[in-house]
């Protein structure tokens, strides 16, 4: 598990960025790079990191799921995850 205030952190650097989203474009469109430096650092996407929605785990992240490798395997065992079975052959 990871620590909430890391979990909280990037909560708060999403929010950041869906705010300055437009005026990062505008500024970008304008080529104003002096004007997008005076921006916070987390109003920029590239710092967002995926994380476990569960855990919090930064590693081992799947995408279509938005959880990690490892309780991706636990939910899927116990059969929490819709059409997503154990492969036996």
């Amino acid at each position: 598990m990871a620590k909430e205030c890391m979990k909280a952190r990037e909560v708060k650097r999403a929010k950041m960025v869906a705010k300055y989203a437009e005026k990062r474009k505008a500024l970008k469109e304008a080529g104003d790079y002096a004007a997008l430096a005076k921006l916070p650092k987390n109003s920029s996407a590239v710092r967002l990191h995926n994380r476990c929605m569960l855990t919090g785990r930064p590693k081992g992240y799947i995408r279509q799921f938005g959880i990690s490798r490892i309780t991706f395997r636990e939910m899927a065992s116990q059969g929490l995850i819709p059409g997503v079975r154990k492969a036996s052959w």
